[in-house]
């Protein structure tokens, strides 16, 4: 399934390959180093926190700006691993997820960081899960009609085969990443990863429970991205086309069927209640006006696998990918005009800034942009 991931599949594909060449304390107990060099080196994800600017990457990079991303300071974080995305409930209070299924809050507007969740915390809650879906699928068996019960038993034999496979996972160690994280408050939030990780909380990270079990996943293909949408329902996209979306804040999901098979790295609202915009591998493109029931193909002529991207204040939709691909758009999604910027690093997220520039993130740290990937004059 890595290869589906995209720019990121090359930091998954680290963490799955050698997760026994490093003990558990010596990842989590491990600082990122302060260095001059972190704006400029590779970040996966940047958004507001108030009117400041903070960016997560490699290496347990966190970084944050006061002036529109003309300077940047580096913020103190405890882990050196390598951050896939941010997202903060209000001004003050922030969360940054990443590789080894870490967890990282902070209360100051993203100067300081702690460490909320690991990898092993949440395999242990997505095992306790398990658990109780074999005990329930167990009584519902005693308590079916003969000829329903070799069904169920099928499906608890599944049930069975994917706790053991948790369960050797949990042996190896936290090797698999969040990669998505969004928040409605200082309380309510989700973190959503790989092998079809999703866990809630509804006390600022204080507690978590495995989400797994309310989507219609039962391959565990990755869940790439979660956001909320003007008219405030969620939507969470992923490996194999999925899409799924929640009007009631997350108490319970539905599957949307998907115009695509392949994998959707990013989904985002257009400003317009209950419009969806979602996109991933190759630049393939969706856009729906009934929060996922129906879509209709955005051209894109660039072709450019797209990460990620967001809405300015005056409703201009810029999106955001690899080769330097920058989309924009001023009719709500219904095409995009596309450039690529002159070094063709790829791009991983963007932020509106004063006027019509941009703040790039990706593989060559920050770059400010206009409105056409360019840098101003």
């Amino acid at each position: 399934m890595c290869e589906t991931l995209g720019t990121a599949c090359v930091g998954l594909s680290m963490a799955l390959a050698a997760p026994a060449a490093f003990a558990l304390p010596d990842i989590l107990e491990t600082p990122a180093r302060t260095t001059l060099l972190a704006p400029k080196s590779l970040l996966n994800d940047a958004t507001r926190a108030g009117e400041r600017i903070v960016a997560v990457g490699e290496r347990g990079h966190i970084i944050f700006s006061d002036d529109e991303a003309q300077t940047w300071t580096q913020s103190s974080v405890p882990v050196a691993l390598t951050l896939n995305a941010v997202d903060f409930g209000s001004e003050q209070h922030g969360w940054a997820v990443g590789h080894s299924g870490v967890v990282l809050h902070s209360s100051d507007r993203g100067e300081n960081w702690s460490l909320q969740l690991t990898g092993i915390e949440a395999s242990g809650l997505a095992i306790e899960s398990k658990e109780e879906q074999i005990a329930e699928m167990e009584e519902r068996i005693e308590q079916a009609p003969e000829e329903e019960k070799a069904d169920l038993e099928w499906a608890l034999d599944d049930l069975h085969f994917t706790l053991e496979n948790m369960q050797a996972d949990l042996d190896v160690g936290p090797v698999n990443p969040f990669l998505d994280v969004w928040f409605e408050d200082d309380s309510h939030g989700f973190v959503v990863g790989a092998y079809g990780m999703i866990l809630r909380t509804q006390d600022g990270g204080e507690t978590w429970k495995d989400w797994a079990p309310k989507l219609d996943n039962p391959q565990s293909f990755h869940i790439n991205s979660i956001t909320q949408v003007t008219g405030g329902a969620l939507v969470a996209v992923g490996e194999a086309g999925q899409i799924h979306a929640s009007v009631d804040g997350g108490d319970t999901w539905e599957r949307r069927e998907s115009p695509y098979t392949g994998s959707l790295f990013g989904v985002m609202g257009t400003g317009q209640v209950n419009e969806v915009i979602a996109f991933g591998l190759r630049g393939n493109m969706f856009r729906s006006t009934d929060l996922g029931r129906s879509w209709t193909v955005v051209p894109n002529e660039g072709g450019a696998t797209l990460n990620n991207g967001a809405v300015a204040d005056d409703g201009r939709i810029t999106l955001v990918g690899n080769g330097g691909a920058v989309l924009m758009s001023t009719n709500a999604g219904e095409s995009f005009r596309v450039t690529f910027r002159n070094d063709r690093e790829g791009l991983m997220a963007v932020v509106p800034l004063a006027g019509t520039n941009l703040l790039l993130v990706g593989e060559g740290g920050v770059v400010i942009s206009d409105a056409r990937g360019r840098n101003p004059n």
